[in-house]
């Protein structure tokens, strides 16, 4: 038996053998069409067109013009959702229109053109045991309530996130309180109080957040206006040291076929202990593991020598320098080209980025400046790791709108915002969100913001459309 329909359909996928898995019926309900010639520039219309094809289609689904009518149907779907087949944890609300979800784009994670609603979570009491505290990639200290067993949410919770040390003390936790436990998005469990009437001569000793790191025994530190707590000893505490490996793997950074157990056992066995090691993995040492078979070892080092064909903004993602994600990471390749241009980035030049504010560029020039990490990056580039743009990437930069600053505003029918913000960056621009003295000229698409379009004319900034702007950078 299943704890619930997730778990369900997650093993029933990862099933091996297709009679168990038609045993159990595994069904689907489709939630977007997709292709180049669809029936109608609504995403509405085409779910329903869909259906008449004979695809299933959630039968609950709506078209709503107002607020109201959002808010009446959340209202009553808040109650409904119990007599539905399926267990349900909200909501998600989407443009309509296909050509203004163009328009909109996508952020690194998620479409900016649809949010999701969540229900009030399902909530259960139970007892704190012990706290225990685990240690992230970055080195972030995470506290963790071991609980006893609770059902919520179709699962047993044994475990719950108690965030960091500013919600510990507000939690005003003892060992032994009766806690209530809900799941955020109805997956993450979380502590959200404490029953203070149901404590008792029983409970013992007060939380408070460590100070010591629970791996390496190195003093925590708190940087300034920051929660969370961090080890610093990055060199040297295994977790920090494995995580940084699990995550310059993953398939948004250099796409190496190892999970977190492969990492582990080459990790263990002495063979890698920084990213730069993989790249002098040999076939034979795998082979000596436990469960290693010539073909298996054989797939990871050619898995391995492709990762070095990986774009240099995706090498940059993947060495895990602190608040550097997808997106910065992009922003820091096109605007330095190259590591080496990068290593030589001032904290001036690189607060001049588009969305790279001082937290991040300190970060930067903090990780940059360690000898040890000038080491790995050396070793990276011996090794092959694409370390500048590539070719066919440089040209199509210029330095057409160099040191000119840009405003980009209203709706585009040629590009997408975002697709306008990387031509400005790549020929040398700075986006902007916001009008001032510093603006050179706006991008303007239809109904441009009035509040903008007033204080441009007011200010004398030149405004130009998506067609004379293409032009100016061709």
């Amino acid at each position: 038996m299943f704890a619930n329909p997730r778990n369900a359909a997650s093993g029933t996928l990862k099933q091996l053998n297709p009679e168990i898995v038609a045993e159990r019926r595994l069904d689907a309900y489709l939630y977007y069409l997709l292709g180049e010639k669809l029936p109608t520039d609504e995403h509405f219309a085409n779910l329903q067109a869909a259906r008449t094809w004979g695809l299933k289609i959630p039968g609950e689904i709506r078209k709503c013009a107002t607020l109201q009518e959002v808010f009446a149907y959340i209202d009553y779907w808040e109650k409904e959702r119990k007599n539905l087949p399926v267990a349900t944890d909200g909501i998600v609300l989407k443009v309509n229109s296909l050509h203004q979800q163009r328009l909109l784009g996508f952020t690194a994670k998620s479409p900016r053109w649809a949010i999701s609603f969540k229900f009030q979570a399902e909530k259960a009491t139970t007892r704190l045991l012990s706290v225990s505290y685990q240690v992230g990639r970055t080195g972030v200290v995470t506290p963790v309530a071991n609980l006893e067993p609770v059902q919520l949410a179709g699962t047993t919770v044994k475990r719950a996130s108690l965030h960091n040390a500013d919600i510990i003390s507000e939690l005003d936790l003892y060992i032994g309180d009766y806690v209530y436990v809900e799941k955020g998005g109805e997956i993450i469990p979380k502590i959200t109080g404490v029953d203070i009437a149901a404590r008792s001569i029983l409970v013992e000793e007060k939380v408070i957040f460590i100070k010591k790191c629970p791996e390496c025994g190195t003093v925590l530190e708190r940087p300034d206006g920051e929660a969370a707590c961090y080890c610093p000893n990055e060199w040297e505490c295994h977790p920090q040291i494995k995580g940084k490996i699990e995550h310059f793997v993953t398939r948004k950074a250099m796409n190496i076929n190892m999970g977190p157990e492969t990492v582990e056992d080459v990790y263990n066995a002495g063979y890698v202990r920084n990213v730069a090691d993989l790249y002098a993995l040999k076939k034979e040492d795998l082979l000596q593991l436990e469960r290693w078979a010539e073909k298996s070892a054989h797939n990871l080092i050619d898995s391995i020598e492709a990762s070095k064909q990986v774009s240099f903004e995706r090498v940059l993602f993947g060495l895990g320098i602190r608040y550097v994600g997808q997106t910065v990471a992009k922003r820091l390749a096109n605007a330095f080209t190259s590591l080496k241009q990068l290593e030589e980035a001032s904290l001036e030049s690189l607060l001049e980025v588009n969305e790279i504010g001082e937290r991040i560029a300190q970060s930067v020039l903090h990780y940059l400046a360690d000898e040890r990490n000038r080491e790995l990056l050396s070793r990276l580039e011996k090794y092959g790791l694409q370390m500048s743009l590539r070719a066919d990437e440089m040209e199509t930069r210029s330095n057409k709108l160099k040191d000119l600053t840009v405003v980009i505003s209203g709706s585009f029918t040629l590009h997408s915002r975002d697709e306008y913000k990387s031509m400005i960056e790549r020929n040398g621009g700075k986006c902007s969100g916001s009008v001032s003295g510093n603006t050179d000229f706006i991008l303007a698409g239809e109904n441009m913001g009035p509040a903008k379009l007033a204080k441009a004319e007011k200010m004398g900034i030149k405004i130009i459309n998506e067609e004379k702007f293409l032009k100016l950078i061709e």
